[in-house]
C-alpha cells in the first residue's frame, strides 16, 4: 500500500455525492484508530498534519508512523499538511513524501494570497504533489490560526473562480460559515452554513473539489462527559452533522476532522481514571482512548461523510 495523491478521490468522490474526511493526527494511538476505522468501513482517507502535530510529533515520526499505518491497516490514504503558512514549509513537507499540501495565504490580500498560492502550486506540481489553498477567513482557533468572529470573512464566489484560474490550484478551502476549534457561537446564534455561497461556488467551478474546514461538530454529549469527570471545556456548539452531510452531497469533497478528535480522545481518559483512579500505564487508559478515537472516525465516515464502501 502507498501513500496517494487526493486527486483521483476527490474525482470520484464529486460525482458520487461524498466527500473524504481529512483527519488531524498527532500521535501513534490518533492514527492507528483513524486508519483502522478507514480500513474497517473501506472508505478513502486523508491523514493531515498541522504545524502544531509537526512540532510536537516531529515530521521523521510522523512520517514513520504514517508509512507504518499503510502496511499494517491495509490501505492508501493520502498525508496532507494543513495550513502551511509559507512556502517553506510547503516544500519541506514535500520533499519528505507528503502527497498534498495546503497553502493558507487568506491571511494576505487578494494579489498576495495569488502570488504566494502560485509559487507553491508550481514546487508541488512539479514533485507530483496537489495543493490546497484557502479564500476567505473563518472563524476560531487552531494552533497558529486564530481569526476573531468579527475578522471572519465569507468567500465571495467570483473571487474563488479568478483564484482558481490565477494559481492552478488542485482544491479550494471556503468560508461558508463553518469555524476552527471548539467555537462557541454568541447566546441565541445558530450554526448556519452558507449553501448559498457554496452553490454559487460549484456554478462557477463545475467540477471543481471544494474544502471545508473547522468542520467539527464538537459533539455534546462528549463535551458533557469531560465536564462530568472533573473538566472545565466551555458550552460549545458546532456544525450540525446534517448540514455538513448536506455539503458532501454537492461539490464538497473534503472535510476536516479535528475537535471532535481531541474530544473523544480526552473523554475516554477522563472517564478512564474516574472509574479506574489506580490505573497508571499508559497502555490502559491510551487503549480506551484510540477505542473512542475510533468509534468516532467510523461514526463521521457513515454518518457525516457517506464514504464508506467508496474506497
Amino acid at each position: 500500500m502507498a501513500l496517494v495523491t487526493t486527486t483521483e478521490m476527490f474525482k470520484k468522490a464529486y460525482t458520487g455525492g461524498y466527500a473524504v474526511g481529512a483527519f488531524n493526527i498527532n500521535n501513534m494511538e490518533i492514527i492507528q484508530a483513524i486508519t483502522e476505522a478507514a480500513a474497517a468501513d473501506r472508505s478513502p482517507l486523508i491523514l493531515q498534519v498541522s504545524a502544531g502535530a509537526r512540532k510536537y510529533a516531529k515530521p521523521a515520526y510522523l512520517m514513520a508512523l504514517a508509512h507504518a499505518a499503510c502496511e499494517d491497516a491495509g490501505i492508501d490514504f493520502a498525508l496532507h499538511l494543513d495550513h502551511g503558512a509559507d512556502f517553506d514549509i510547503c516544500k519541506a513537507c514535500i520533499d519528505n513524501g507528503f502527497t498534498s499540501v495546503m497553502i493558507d495565504g487568506s491571511r494576505f490580500d487578494f494579489d498576495e494570497n495569488v502570488q504566494v498560492t502560485r509559487k507553491v502550486v508550481e514546487y508541488a506540481h512539479a514533485h507530483g504533489v496537489v495543493v490546497e489553498a484557502e479564500l476567505g477567513k473563518l472563524a476560531g482557533i487552531e494552533d497558529a490560526v486564530n481569526v476573531s468572529a468579527e475578522d471572519a470573512m465569507f468567500t465571495d464566489p467570483a473571487e474563488a473562480q479568478t483564484f482558481v484560474e490565477k494559481t492552478g490550484i488542485d482544491s479550494l478551502a471556503i468560508a461558508i460559515g463553518t469555524s476552527h476549534g471548539a467555537y462557541k457561537f454568541k447566546p441565541g446564534q445558530k450554526p448556519q452554513l452558507r449553501f448559498d455561497i457554496l452553490a454559487e461556488v460549484a456554478r462557477r467551478l463545475p467540477g471543481f473539489p471544494i474544502v471545508l474546514h473547522g468542520a467539527s461538530s464538537v459533539i455534546p454529549e462528549l463535551v458533557e462527559e469531560i465536564n462530568r469527570d472533573g473538566g472545565k471545556m466551555p458550552d460549545a456548539i458546532g456544525i450540525p452533522e446534517s448540514m455538513l452531510r448536506e455539503a458532501a452531497k454537492g461539490a464538497v469533497c473534503k472535510i476536516n476532522i479535528d475537535s471532535d478528535i481531541r474530544l473523544a480522545m480526552t473523554a475516554g481518559i477522563r472517564r478512564t481514571f474516574v472509574e479506574h483512579p489506580d490505573y497508571f500505564d499508559p497502555r490502559q487508559y491510551l487503549t480506551v482512548a484510540r477505542d473512542e478515537v475510533r468509534k468516532m472516525v467510523h461514526h463521521k465516515i457513515v454518518n457525516v461523510l457517506g464514504s464508506d464502501n467508496k474506497a
